[in-house]
Formats: structure tokens, C-alpha cells, sequence
């Protein structure tokens, strides 16, 4: 469950958390490694995402329903992916003890039974309680799932690890399986992050450039705004208040799961009137995918795909119209600039991706994309003084030269000199994190008893 998603290379939709680890693997994402991906929709339904297609839109009693369908097609997923690789490592959801959703489980131990894969149960001591956790999940496993256990580990552990070692012979004494590893707690990571729960921790900067994103209730894809944490004069803030818009140099309308209720979250909160005021004022306003929408005059939904209404106006700070329609696009693409603004270089040529539903007409697009596929197509909009711009694109800010120019745009505004781009490779950034996390599990478990598990 997740409303951070990627699309893979041949056009299908999958959690980030996957994509990460396929990435983290140097194997390109495919949707049999999370066939079956929940998008929450509000607090007790979501679209159910199978095979990385849009299946159907749930209630969350009714998705049980489906426990079988859905069953067969973790399976497959599980067979193909058993004919290409040597080692699969299948990630749990949750709890796997939860007793009152044991007999609807697709994705801890009846998934592990099914592999007759051995299990490492993993308790995160940061949270507290780790010691009652991994005690009381061992007592409320069936036999034959508690036989699957072979391992505990602990994770994000931080302190003294000497007066951690007479619990660990607790829990060695009590179980009877051995303690595996302690990972400590690793600071400062730079991984994307799988759902909007780690924005509840997040923490901002003092710089020269200020970024406000609207934390929208229904937000997604919000790794978009990594690689702006990445540069040095950028302060990045999360806001749900018209008050928290003011100092902001540059607002950012994200992504989301549910455009109109979302954009009826900002004309209740305020925030929709004080966006319009801030840009009357010469502050930039970017919309990503449904935020791109929320731009627009009007946002349609003729067969109600994401709401009971029918239609709703948008704040009408770009002249574009959306009309949702029953497929959702999910592609890789590369966006040549068509139209040129004092950020986007006439000619250059931009990658991304697509994850959207609906579709936006305008006059003047930015944007020529070419899809994997060799598809072509148009896409972004900017006002006449390329103050409000939006986009489909998911992954824009992962384009350093473009990133810098828009950045230096709000400098230049604010009397600012101008910075070089930064002349990193973002994938390289990342591996340089994933080889970060390696080091510190490998010398903090014991790597012979995994290969054991393993066989080899």
C-alpha cells in the first residue's frame, strides 16, 4: 500500500519501495515485483493497482473479496520471478501476526508457506516495545508458520549496544532463534521514501531559496522534490496553512490520489485563495501531475472516476482543461522543450515519467514527449511570464541543468548571483546510499547465517 509509485520501463505502475530495491539490485522494475499495489483513496478505500494496471476502486471490506483473484496473481508473479533469479527476497506488509486479517493474507506467511521460504522477523527498536513485538508475533503465528522463523533481527537501534546484550539474550532464551544482527540507526539517509508517513518527521533548513510544496491529504509521488533537498540554498517545507505560504519564493502543488477532493481541500483550507494572492504578488507556482490539473479553469470527471462530482473549477492560474477518463497512463518519456520560458532552453530534452489519470488540453504546450513505447505526444503549460508552469512529469527536478535554471529564476528575482548546476548524476547518488546501507548491514549481521538461509 502506497501512494508513491513508479512506472517501469514497459508501462506499468509499482510501488517506489519496489522500484528502489530493483534499482538498489541493478535490475530494471517489473510489475511481478508488486503485483498487487493498494493507492489509498481516503480513509477506507483505495484503487487496487493489479499487475500494474488500475483493476477497480474498493472499499476496504470489499477488496477481501478479491482475495482470490488477486491470490492467483501473486503466484504467477512469484513463478516468473522464480525461472529468472537465484534469490528472491519477499518483503512482508505490516504485521504478520495480525489475527484479524489472517485468513484474507496474500502477503506474509501465506506467501512464505506457499515458497516454503525461511523467514527473518525484523522488530524496529526505534519504535519502542521491540522486545513485546517479536515475543507476542511468535505466540500469535500458527505452528506451521512459526517453524518459517529462523531469525531475528533488530533495526534502527541507537546507543550503547552493550546494554542492549542482555535483552538480546532474552529474546535468544525466550524464542529459541537466534538474534542475527542489530542495525543501528543510520542517519541523514538519502532513500526515497516509500509513503507520506516520513514527512511527519521531516525536517527543514534555513536557505536562500524558499520552497513551500503543499502537503496535500491525498498526496503522492512526493519524491519529486528530492533532488531540491539536494541543493544547498534551497529551504523545502511541507505546508497545510494559507499562513505557511507566506516567505515562500516558490509554491509547488504535488501530486495526488484523489485531484478534486484534494483541490477542495485547498479552497476549504484557505490555501487555494492565498496561491492566487502569492502569485498576484510574483511568487512562482508549479503544479506536478494533479496539481498540473488544479491549475487549470476546470477539472471534469464525466464517468466518476475519482469523485461523485461531475465537475469542479480549478484555481485558473493556467488556461487548460482536464477531463478524467477511465485509463490511466503510466509511461517512461522524454520531454523536448518546444517552447522555450526563462527556465526550459528551447531544444533540450528532459526524462521523467508519467502516472496520471485524465487528460489536459491547452494552447501553447511546452512539451513534445516521446514515450518508451515511440509514442508522441504534448504535455506543460506555462504562463506568458513563466511564473506558473505545470507538467505531468513525474522526475523533472532529477534534471540538474534544468533544476539550477529554475532555481536561479527566484534568485535572480530576489537580487540573488546565480549557481552552476550541479554536476551530479542522481542514480549515482542513489547507489552511493544503497552501497551506504549495504556496508553498515553487513558489518552489523552475521552474513554467514544468511548465506546459510540461502544455501549457498
Amino acid at each position: 500500500m502506497s501512494l508513491n509509485s513508479c512506472a517501469t520501463p514497459d508501462g506499468r505502475e509499482i510501488g517506489r519501495a519496489q522500484a528502489v530495491q530493483a534499482e538498489a539490485c541493478g535490475i530494471a522494475p517489473t510489475s511481478d515485483m508488486n503485483p498487487v499495489l493498494l493507492k489509498p483513496m481516503g480513509d477506507s478505500g483505495c484503487q487496487v493497482v493489479l499487475r500494474g494496471r488500475p483493476y477497480m476502486n474498493l472499499s476496504a471490506k470489499r477488496y477481501y473479496d478479491l482475495k482470490e483473484t488477486l491470490w492467483k496473481a501473486v503466484c504467477e508473479s512469484f513463478e516468473r520471478l522464480r525461472e529468472n533469479y537465484d534469490v528472491i527476497v519477499m518483503e512482508g506488509a505490516g504485521s504478520p501476526a495480525e489475527v484479524n486479517l489472517r485468513e484474507n493474507d496474500i502477503v506474509n506467511m501465506r506467501m512464505a508457506k506457499h515458497a516454503e521460504a525461511p523467514v527473518l522477523l525484523i522488530g524496529d527498536i526505534d519504535r519502542g516495545g521491540v522486545f513485546a513485538w517479536i515475543v507476542g508475533t511468535l505466540e500469535l503465528l500458527q505452528d506451521d508458520e512459526r517453524k518459517l522463523v529462523r531469525g531475528i533481527l533488530i533495526n534502527k537501534f541507537r546507543g550503547d549496544i552493550s546494554l542492549l546484550r542482555p535483552g538480546l539474550k532474552f529474546l535468544e532464551e525466550r524464542t529459541g532463534r537466534p538474534v542475527v544482527g542489530v542495525i543501528p540507526y543510520i542517519n541523514d539517509l538519502k532513500v526515497q521514501e516509500e509513503d507520506s508517513v516520513a514527512l511527519e518527521g521531516f525536517r527543514k533548513r534555513d536557505a536562500e531559496v524558499k520552497v513551500a510544496v503543499v502537503r496535500l491529504p491525498r498526496i503522492s509521488n512526493f519524491t519529486d522534490f528530492d533532488p531540491l533537498l539536494s541543493e544547498k540554498d534551497v529551504s523545502l517545507r511541507y505546508v497545510t496553512s494559507p499562513e505557511e505560504l507566506e516567505g515562500a519564493d516558490m509554491i509547488v502543488i504535488p501530486g495526488t490520489k484523489n485531484t478534486i477532493y484534494d483541490l477542495l481541500f485547498l479552497k476549504e483550507s484557505g490555501l487555494s485563495e492565498k496561491i492566487i494572492e502569492k502569485r498576484k504578488r510574483g511568487t512562482m507556482v508549479i503544479g506536478i501531475c494533479g496539481g498540473f490539473q488544479m491549475l487549470g479553469k476546470e477539472i471534469r470527471d464525466p464517468y466518476g472516476v475519482e469523485s461523485e462530482r461531475r465537475a469542479e473549477p480549478g484555481l485558473g492560474l493556467l488556461d487548460v482543461e482536464t477531463t478524467f477518463t477511465r485509463e490511466k497512463a503510466t509511461y517512461r518519456a522524454k520531454a523536448k522543450v518546444i517552447k522555450g520560458t526563462p527556465y526550459l532552453e528551447e531544444g533540450e530534452v528532459l526524462e521523467g515519467y508519467e502516472i496520471h489519470m485524465g487528460r489536459t488540453k491547452a494552447e501553447g504546450y511546452i512539451f513534445e514527449l516521446t514515450r518508451e513505447s515511440g509514442r508522441k505526444t504534448f504535455d506543460g503549460v506555462a504562463s506568458e511570464d513563466g511564473m506558473v508552469f505545470g507538467t505531468y512529469l513525474h522526475g523533472i527536478f532529477e534534471n540538474n541543468a534544468f533544476r539550477r535554471r529554475l532555481l536561479n529564476s527566484v534568485r535572480k528575482k530576489k537580487g540573488l548571483s546565480e549557481l552552476p548546476p550541479r554536476d551530479v548524476d542522481p542514480i549515482l547518488e542513489r547507489q552511493r546510499e544503497y552501497d551506504r546501507i549495504a556496508d553498515v548491514v553487513r558489518g552489523n549481521i552475521d552474513m554467514d547465517f544468511i548465506y546459510g538461509l540461502l544455501g549457498v
